[in-house]
């Protein structure tokens, strides 16, 4: 389906171009740890193909990006992790779109949803934004955008949808592992690297 996944990014691209997040960015750029994950983020998205196992799932990694950038600026960011992907990995254009919408759109949305939810509904606490934003939100995003990527769009003739599955399901806990580890160390020694993250809001006891 890709007029889905066209409109699914024109929209992401609408809205986040319309935000204008690069005016939150100082003159020096945005952090290097922000542009060291970005560059990082073909390597995942092309594992299969670099390894040549079509059932080797790539990484995600939108959610740490998320976090680190903040949802408008992540979008933006994820258009050229598709281009380069796509030339290093010898994909189509369709493929690379595919690639854009579902390992970088669809679960940097859903983690930055479930954030908003995480926020609202949940004590602001620091283990709550370490457990919840970084791990478990990052694992229920990859996972709902691994499964609806197959119901949507199928698979390889030479796999089976259920097994495919099972392979995005677990790596996307594997994703959910990198992501709270990283935003645990950037919580104790760097919180100024993710943007959505303030003492004032996850370690400070509100206010009576």
């Amino acid at each position: 389906m890709p007029y889905l996944d066209l409109a699914l990014t024109g929209v992401a691209f609408a809205i986040a171009l319309g935000l204008r997040p690069w005016r939150v960015v100082g003159p020096g750029g945005p952090p290097w740890p922000w542009l060291a994950w970005w560059a990082v983020l073909p390597v995942l998205w092309g594992a299969d193909r670099y390894a040549g196992v079509p059932m080797a799932q790539p990484l995600s990694g939108a959610c740490l990006l998320v976090m680190m950038a903040g949802w408008p600026m992540a979008v933006l960011a994820l258009a050229p992790v598709a281009l380069v992907t796509a030339f290093m990995a010898d994909l189509p254009p369709a493929e690379g779109l595919h690639r854009l919408v579902w390992l970088g759109l669809v679960p940097g949305t859903l983690a930055m949803l479930l954030g908003a939810g995480i926020r609202r509904w949940l004590p602001n606490q620091l283990f709550v934004y370490i457990l919840g934003r970084g791990f478990f939100a990052t694992a229920i995003a990859g996972s709902v955008a691994g499964v609806a990527s197959v119901l949507l769009h199928g698979v390889p003739d030479s796999l089976q949808a259920e097994d495919v599955m099972l392979a995005r399901f677990l790596a996307a806990w594997g994703d959910a592992f990198i992501s709270g580890m990283m935003v645990a160390i950037f919580v104790a020694f760097r919180p100024q690297w993710l943007a959505t993250y303030a003492d004032r809001i996850w370690l400070l006891p509100p206010s009576r």
